[in-house]
């Protein structure tokens, strides 16, 4: 969505006995959209934001789901090993996803890991629309979306949240934090597990005759996984601070194994494991202007868990099959030189490195940016926004990405115009992956010259105490869009085809009797341009009594030109999407009783050329109620009853098509949330 908008955050406060009065909160303190923390209302950038009392209200505590309920823009898709992400009709490759501003790294199939995410200790989600290079850099083509984490001041605060439903889906979150005097302690641990389903037990073999037969495999697999993280901080006088953190990720699938006699199934699950760490310091030269540094290391590692006896490894072994790095380094000042306008300094410097045997790749790479931005009130009722990054890539040399942005502002009215480049460096996938699959043999190319994309949007906001209303149209224009070009051996010069093979069999290590089954060629150029132009539209409201209600809408048409000329849908995209929510809250005497209701709308996923067609449209809703029982001295408790796809909405084609809904239908879930008091 476009605009400054909170979606449904609406803060409870209990006026008298029995009656609950909501008001809306639509001014947060945000800080994605100008790297500065500001109001929402004063930001010049337009941002969307999701509240921790959003997400705990609607009883969402997965961040797919999350996104999925309450971000009509962005959607979600299956694939071979994890959730396609799709925002604003671009693929995840554009899209940067940051926790507290530090890039999240670890991949699944091309798919960011979305399992490290701990929902419970998330304070907000802020989502910024379109082009941001001229202050994250590469990948943030299609918008970022920074995941800002909790901090709680009490001197001590410890609470509890689990969840259970149906097919073995169960989530368990402890969080100890502990704040006295200059020292400070954040613990989080959280178990999830899903037994995993099938939406089909039948599989397509033949997609011109539509022949099926049963199969084993399930439309979202089984797994077991578990995050911790622990931050210390530190703040030896009021101008100066430290903190130091870190996390460990742990992940195993829980994947069909092969069976004699029927289709699907697998020789081994797949088991991820990632771990981080950072510090950082913060000096206030005075009330206005600060100077920041952070270090963060990222480490992400994939590995094959054999649960059946393949080649020379036997049940129980791991075979790595990849591992992701990143080291970053951030100093950054924020000066206001003058009362009307703030000006942000900013030198970085990162390290991205992939190892997969399977594919011969062990590569790194680093990048170096300077980058400033200048924010001021130019008169009584206009803000403007001047920002500019350079970054020199070992790869592909150096990049300017500018931004100009500008808001008028009277009364209740805000008026947004943004201009903003954005690029994309091919990443060492793109560059360096080489292998050979089955039948088909993927090959590097590392001549790929850089994406770059131009956004233009211009917003319009009308916000009260009680009601907003926001209204966003863009244009984002993309050049040299990569794109994995396929073609046919049998179609090649039998000179040339023969070469290809021969160097692969030499690169590989192929034997002669794989080389005779390859039959496609497929490699990554620089085919497209893009084009993608919406509309993004929201409105929320406190309708008094307890009642609040809120609705979005996002238009997106995305298309794709190839090299020789021809307009196409963006594969996964969607042209319209949508979704509703209202909420109702009302005090007892001894609990406080809130019930949500919110839908999910979206027309078909676009699957050009698919032999199994497009993913079919659709639309569920979910019912959430909570009660909160605070009378206790010590702690509070909050039990919650809710049900998720409600008209129980299921898709039952065979397994194998582009499948619109995952979901296994209707299904009833319990939780408990306690904390101390």
């Amino acid at each position: 969505m476009g605009g400054c908008v909170v979606f449904g955050a609406f803060a409870q406060e209990s006026s008298e006995k029995g009656k609950s009065d909501l008001s809306v909160n639509l001014n947060p303190v945000v800080v994605t959209g100008t790297g500065t923390h500001q109001r929402l209302k004063n930001t010049p950038a337009p941002v969307e934001v999701i509240t921790s009392n959003d997400l705990k209200k609607a009883g969402i505590t997965d961040f797919q789901q999350a996104m999925t309920m309450m971000v009509p823009s962005l959607s979600f898709s299956t694939n071979s090993m994890g959730s396609y992400l799709m925002m604003n009709g671009l693929s995840n490759r554009y899209v940067l996803i940051l926790i507290n501003g530090k890039k999240l790294i670890g991949d699944t199939s091309d798919n960011i890991d979305l399992s490290r995410i701990d929902m419970n200790r998330v304070r907000r989600i802020e989502i910024l629309n379109g082009a941001a290079s001229s202050l994250y850099g590469s990948d943030a083509m299609a918008g970022v979306i920074n995941i800002i984490t909790d901090e709680p001041k009490d001197i001590i605060r410890a609470s509890s949240n689990t969840r259970y439903e149906k097919y073995g889906q169960f989530s368990q979150s402890v969080n100890v934090d502990i704040n006295k005097g200059k020292f400070g302690s954040y613990t989080s641990y959280k178990h999830e597990q899903s037994d995993g389903w099938q939406l089909s037990p039948l599989e397509y073999t033949n997609s011109e005759t539509l022949e099926t037969t049963p199969t084993l495999d399930r439309a979202v697999n089984g797994f077991h996984s578990n995050v911790f993280n622990q931050k210390f901080t530190f703040a030896p006088s009021d101008k100066l601070s430290f903190y130091a953190n870190g996390g460990y990720y742990w992940k195993l699938t829980d994947r069909p194994g092969t069976q004699d006699g029927i289709e699907g199934g697998t020789t081994y699950d797949l088991h991820y494991e990632s771990y981080n760490f950072g510090l950082g310091g913060r000096y206030k030269l005075n009330n206005r202007s600060s100077i920041s540094l952070d270090l963060t290391s990222d480490n992400y590692n994939q590995n094959y868990k054999y649960i059946r006896e393949s080649g020379d490894f036997k049940i129980g072994d791991y075979n790595k099959t990849k591992k992701q790095k990143l080291y970053d380094g951030d100093l950054k000042g924020i000066f206001r030189f003058t009362d009307n306008s703030t000006t942000v300094f900013g030198l970085n410097y990162r390290s991205e490195g992939l190892d997969r045997p399977s594919a011969g790749v062990d590569k790194s790479v680093y990048t170096a940016a300077a980058y400033g931005q200048h924010e001021v009130k130019l008169w009584d009722h206009f803000t403007g926004i001047a920002g500019l990054r350079y970054d020199y890539y070992e790869t592909a040399k150096g990049n300017l990405s500018p931004k100009v942005a500008l808001m008028y502002s009277v009364s209740n009215l805000n008026v947004r115009g943004t201009y903003s480049r954005g690029f994309r460096v091919p990443s060492l996938y793109d560059m360096y992956y080489y292998l050979f699959k089955t039948s088909t043999l993927t090959a590097p190319n590392t001549g790929l010259k850089p994406e770059s994309s131009n956004y233009f949007s211009l917003n319009m906001e009308y916000t009260t105490k009680n009601f907003n209303f926001s209204v966003t149209g863009y244009l984002n224009y993309i050049d040299d869009m990569i794109n994995a070009k396929n073609e046919k051996f049998a179609d090649m010069d039998p000179a040339v085809a023969g070469a290809i093979k021969e160097k692969a069999k030499e690169d590989l290590g192929m034997t002669d009797s794989e080389v005779k089954k390859l039959t496609t060629y497929k490699t990554n150029r620089n085919l497209d341009e893009g084009i993608v132009r919406g509309v993004n539209v929201s409105t929320s409201a406190n309708l008094g009594a307890g009642f609040s209600v809120s609705g979005n809408y996002a238009y997106a048409s995305a298309k794709g030109k190839d090299a020789e000329g021809t307009w196409t849908p963006i594969n996964r995209a969607i042209r319209h999407s949508g979704t509703i929510a209202g909420n109702y809250a009302y005090d007892f005497t001894n609990c406080r009783m809130n019930i949500n209701l919110n839908g999910r709308f979206q027309s078909k996923r676009q699957h050009p050329g698919h032999a199994y067609g497009d993913a079919p449209g659709y639309g569920t809703w979910n019912l959430n109620t909570k009660y909160t029982f605070d009378n206790f001295r010590h702690f509070a408790l909050e039990p919650g009853l809710g049900i998720d796809n409600i008209f129980d909405r299921t898709d039952g084609r065979p397994h194998g098509v582009n499948y619109g809904l995952l979901s296994p239908g209707r299904t009833v879930y319990v939780s408990l949330a306690m904390r101390l008091k």
